[in-house]
């Protein structure tokens, strides 16, 4: 009570749909996190188990760096961020690896490749290399280790394989791989936040590996907690769901735009939202390239399916609104109203006869489907 919020600041309470009052966490100010704002003493209550796990957070070593941005839900980034982790010399780099600037970025050519059988294998063995990454940092996802340390782990599996980690310095991004949590859309910075049991968290891992991309992400359940929250549960399965079922479409002469018309669909009868800003992707010897795959209904992609394009399908589902905010690092995109969401993708062969997931799980995969939790007796 001791501070005004800014204008229409919302009320930190989950799923709290009022303005923040003049009440904010004293234990927070006394830590130096700003921003905590409830409309009142009954929500500040009833939400205190989940707010006072953001104080475990709070350290004299870190810091918020943009304090004054006015975020949309609870998370926070936790810098500083660790230094740029190096490739060796001896593991063939991407055109941007130094300049961070993509040379594929500077053409405009429409033009959808289709591979031969060399490049098919080649993008059979990056997107299995990928997956093995993935697996290998998913098991080690639990409450107390750092977004920064999977990063850690996904750097040091790919440099294993002789592999380069394609997120690290394209367009700039300082990290390599995507950890995005909570209300975190995509293209999540890894830094020193704390996974807490009961979030969710998405792993974007891409692979280059003998001149050729591998790209697949999925999201995965903190703790118990995260697997008994039936929002939580809801979010996570659609957009799986909504994955497998695009994926069902793919075969020669399919239009690229079919497949937002069936992500919708089952989105919005799960009473989930589709995000818009964001599609799936052509991906072989260059990371992101032609054609652009909408998860929305009603798009106007132009094109089809021909045997031999390789391409992304990674559906975005959120809880609530489908628009995005990027945080000041110009990176991290999250919901608009702080609600969950959550994605998965595969990396996709268009075949003579139908589909080829070229990073599909393996039985040994983490993670997997979670039912719905049944309310208590």
């Amino acid at each position: 009570m001791t501070e005004q919020p800014p204008a229409k600041k919302k009320c930190l309470g989950a799923d709290c749909e009022n303005d923040a009052g003049s009440l904010q966490c004293p234990k927070c100010l006394s830590l130096g996190i700003k921003g905590s704002f409830f409309c009142s003493q009954d929500c500040f209550k009833k939400n205190w188990n989940t707010h006072k796990e953001l104080h475990k957070l709070a350290s004299p070593e870190t810091y918020n760096p943009f304090p004054t941005f006015s975020y949309t839900g609870p998370l926070r980034p936790v810098y500083p961020l660790s230094p740029k982790r190096v490739v060796p010399k001896s593991i063939p780099h991407p055109d941007y690896a130094e300049s961070g600037i993509p040379g594929g970025g500077r053409t405009r050519s429409n033009k959808i490749e289709q591979l031969d059988e060399k490049g098919r294998e080649g993008m059979r063995k990056v997107c299995r290399l990928a997956r093995e990454v993935l697996d290998i940092a998913a098991a080690a996802i639990r409450p107390g280790i750092t977004t920064d340390d999977l990063d850690k782990i996904v750097h040091e599996a790919c440099i294993e394989r002789n592999s380069y980690p394609s997120p690290l310095n394209y367009n700039f991004f300082p990290k390599s791989v995507c950890t995005s949590l909570n209300e975190v859309i995509c293209h999540g910075i890894p830094d020193k936040r704390v996974l807490l049991d009961g979030d969710i968290l998405n792993l974007d891992v891409t692979l280059y590996h003998e001149g050729y991309h591998g790209d697949l992400n999925e999201t995965y359940y903190v703790g118990d907690k995260a697997k008994a929250d039936a929002d939580s549960v809801r979010v996570v399965e659609t957009a799986r769901e909504c994955l497998e079922e695009a994926i069902k479409l793919v075969k020669p002469g399919t239009l690229f735009r079919d497949f937002g018309n069936v992500i919708e669909a089952h989105a919005k009868s799960r009473g989930c939202s589709v995000i818009r800003t964001y599609v799936g992707h052509g991906i072989n010897k260059t990371f992101h390239c032609p054609p652009n795959i909408p998860h929305y209904a009603k798009n106007r992609a132009v094109g089809e399916c021909k045997p031999g394009m390789t391409f992304t399908i990674e559906p975005m589902i959120a809880l609530g609104k489908y628009r995005d905010v990027t945080w000041p690092d110009n990176w991290t995109s999250t919901t608009i109203d702080g609600k969950r969401t959550a994605q998965f993708e595969h990396t996709l062969l268009v075949t003579e006869t139908g589909v080829e997931i070229l990073t599909a799980r393996t039985a040994d995969s983490p993670g997997g489907p979670v039912p719905m939790p049944t309310a208590a007796a």
